[in-house]
Parts: structure tokens; sequence; C-alpha cells
């Protein structure tokens, strides 16, 4: 039974880095992103602070001093070779 848990909690924090990280790279002339505005389009301000925390530990964003947040080019070209 953990295991099942454990899985779907992967499952989720799975999801929500990849909708962090395609708001991110999305075709929209948005760049860079604040935290706010993460928090705010994400709807859930620990699973989107979460998120973000793996992604730069993972070495796919980048974020300043002042709270902005861009994508590294290893994650934009992860993203052109995964679609």
């Amino acid at each position: 039974m953990q295991s099942e848990r454990t899985h779907k909690l992967k499952d989720d924090d799975d999801r929500d880095d990849w909708g962090v990280l395609v708001l991110l790279i999305g075709d929209h002339d948005h760049r860079p992103w604040s935290v706010d505005e993460i928090i705010r389009e994400k709807g859930d301000k620990i699973a989107a602070l979460d998120a973000l925390d793996r992604l730069r530990k993972a070495g796919l964003i980048h974020q300043t001093q002042d709270e902005l947040v861009f994508p590294t080019r290893a994650a934009l070209h992860y993203t052109q070779i995964r679609t």
C-alpha cells in the first residue's frame, strides 16, 4: 500500500514539474515569469514552489534573487526533442 501511495505522489510531482516547465517554455512571449505569477497560474502555492525547487535543483530553470524564473538552455532543448 505504501508503494502505491509513493508512486502516486511521484506522479503528482512529475505532473506539477512538467506543468511549470511548459508554462516557462510555452510559445507565448512571456519570459521571464515571476514566482508569484507561476503560483497564480498553477493555483496551488505549495505545489508550485515545490516544482520550482525540484526544477531548479535539476538544472532546468534559473531563478533570480528578485524572484524571476526562466528555463535553462537544457530545458529548452529537452522540450524540443521531447515533442
